[in-house]
Parts: structure tokens; C-alpha cells; sequence
């Protein structure tokens, strides 16, 4: 079997012994491939740890900063406050007046940002926007709220807090 390979070797013409690479030249074309293949990889994982990275990085800052529109939007409200109080001699409609616009300036910021008042008064109970603090008798409907103790707040479909309300045992209940 040597003797065969030998031959066939041996057999070869003088070009294509030029032409065909030796065992050394077919290594070390494989190991520049490798370390080429090795390059890439590492610019590949180094630009994966910083997208990684960024990624985070802006997540943090959406994190501390997503409240700032929210927060421009209350400053209006907090100076109408401080400006009701810096007056010097307010009458009582004056700041009966004042309070109502600064009611108006807090809805619409609380509006603009899809925070949105529960009052339910005559609705159905719902557990998941409504805390029932009492079962009343009443000629309503059973489970209808019929008293609103405090307003419950929705921002967009999440209940932020529920309305505290009392419900309704229904008529011979």
C-alpha cells in the first residue's frame, strides 16, 4: 500500500507537484482561517456585551426618568398652590376661585398621561376596581355600589387604587 502511494506520488508531473500546496502550506492556511474565525468571533461576543450593556444602561435610565413629563406637568399645580398661599389677604371665593383651577390644572396633567378617576356610584361591584368596606341594605340591586367613600385611580387598563365603597345587600337580603 506504501509502495502505492509512492508511486502515485511519484507518478505526478512536474506542474502538478507545483500546483498542489504541501501539508505545512495546508496548515498553516487552515490556522489563518482559524484565527480569522477566532477575530470575528471576538469582535462578534465584544459588540454583543456592549449592545448588553447599552441595553441596561438605557433600561436604567427610562427606569429613573419616566416619571419627568408626569412631574413637569405637576409643577404648573404645585405653583398654583404656593401661589394661593403667598397671598396676602385672599377672600374666601378667591380661594374657593383658585382651588378649583388648580383641581383643573391636576385633571387635565392627570389626564394627559391616561390617570383616570373610579367613581363608581350605581355601578355593579367589581373586586378588581372596587374595595367594598361595608354591605348595606338598600332597594338597589344586590352588589351595586351604592356609596363612594373614596375614589379609586386607574392609570391606562391598571388599577392603581381601588375605590373604597359600600355595596349593596339587595332588597330582603
Amino acid at each position: 500500500m506504501q509502495d502505492e502511494f509512492n508511486t502515485d506520488v511519484n507518478s505526478a508531473t512536474p506542474q502538478e507537484k507545483e500546483t498542489m500546496p504541501s501539508l505545512e502550506e495546508l496548515l498553516q492556511a487552515a490556522e489563518r482561517q482559524a484565527a480569522e474565525h477566532h477575530d470575528a468571533w471576538l469582535r462578534a461576543k465584544a459588540e454583543t456585551e456592549n449592545v448588553r450593556r447599552r441595553a441596561a444602561e438605557d433600561v436604567e435610565k427610562a427606569r429613573k426618568f419616566a416619571v419627568e413629563n408626569f412631574a413637569n406637568e405637576l409643577l404648573a399645580v404645585k405653583d398654583s398652590l404656593e401661589a394661593a398661599l403667598a397671598a396676602t389677604s385672599p377672600s374666601v371665593d378667591n380661594l374657593k376661585d383658585g382651588v378649583e383651577l388648580t383641581l383643573k390644572q391636576l385633571v387635565a396633567a392627570f389626564g394627559k398621561f391616561n390617570l383616570n378617576d373610579i367613581d363608581p356610584l350605581g355601578e355593579k361591584f367589581d373586586p378588581h376596581q372596587h374595595q367594598a368596606i361595608q354591605v348595606i341594605e338598600s332597594d338597589q340591586p344586590a352588589n351595586t355600589v351604592v356609596t363612594v367613600l373614596q375614589k379609586g385611580y386607574r392609570l391606562y387598563d391598571r388599577t392603581l387604587r381601588p375605590a373604597l365603597v359600600m355595596v349593596a345587600k339587595g332588597p330582603g337580603a
